[in-house]
């Protein structure tokens, strides 16, 4: 652990969430909107379903851990939603026992602290043809529906709106786009960066309008180390510095 202790924000999910650093991923720019005011804490596992994330909800989350999140953003549903496999092997968890799962997942988390804050993202849809072409050899087939995804999505939803926590229906949000299925996925179920795009502004909606105290929209918390120094860049005049602590011109999207 590293000090000053900043409030933690805490993705856990499969591997939308796991790989949420690469190619420009929703994780990597949260992590660049909170720099200085919150720490992003990844904890993504390929190919998990609900199932396997409530076997360790207590290693991951354990109840009597010095520090608990601020806010933990889940997601679990894609790989729940594929389809069985006759075997009865691979990730596939009935829709009945995957709202119990979710719900078993938002218990835990909301039991943490009474300052820890929740949201859920739902499956987000697939291109399908783009799934069929990416097939790889060494796995069986995915059987990977939109139909499939939206039961699912819907099954979230419900179970949050029951549960009063806030939800990203992925599934609704990315269709917005009329290009969504040539430009929000790498192999047409992973996010590319303009998918993860959708992911933030959505999860800026609710950080922002969320009546929480203390608020974690990104504008409201205090930037680490902001004191103004005799070290910072010198101005234009010679006279002073100026202080950058909170300078944004790098963003392409200044996430308001």
């Amino acid at each position: 652990m590293v000090g000053p202790s900043r409030p933690q924000f805490v993705l856990f999910g499969s591997s939308i969430t796991q790989f949420s650093f690469s190619n420009g991923g929703w994780g990597a720019i949260l992590a660049d909107v909170y720099a200085r005011k919150a720490d992003i804490l990844l904890r993504g596992y390929l190919s998990w379903n609900s199932r396997r994330a409530v076997q360790v909800l207590d290693q991951i989350f354990p109840k009597d851990a010095a520090v608990q999140p601020s806010l933990v953003i889940v997601y679990f549903g894609g790989n729940d939603s594929m389809g069985p496999h006759p075997s009865g092997l691979g990730p596939h968890v009935p829709l009945p026992e995957y709202v119990d799962n979710m719900r078993k997942i938002a218990t835990h988390i909301q039991s943490l602290s009474d300052k820890t804050r929740l949201i859920f993202l739902t499956c987000p849809p697939v291109n399908e043809t783009k799934v069929r072409e990416s097939q790889s050899k060494f796995l069986s087939e995915l059987v990977r529906t939109n139909e499939l995804c939206n039961a699912y999505a819907q099954a979230c939803i419900k179970l949050c709106q029951e549960m009063d926590v806030k939800v990203v229906d992925l599934f609704t949000a990315i269709q917005k786009r009329d290009d969504w299925m040539n430009v929000c996925f790498t192999d047409g179920i992973h996010l590319s960066a303009e998918g993860s795009k959708i992911v933030v502004e959505e999860i800026m909606k609710i950080l922002k309008g969320a009546e929480w105290k203390p608020s974690l929209f990104w504008k409201s918390l205090p930037t680490e180390f902001a004191e103004d120094s005799p070290y910072d860049l010198i101005a234009a005049d010679g006279t002073k510095t100026l202080n950058g602590s909170d300078w944004i011109i790098h963003r392409d999207i200044m996430w308001d």
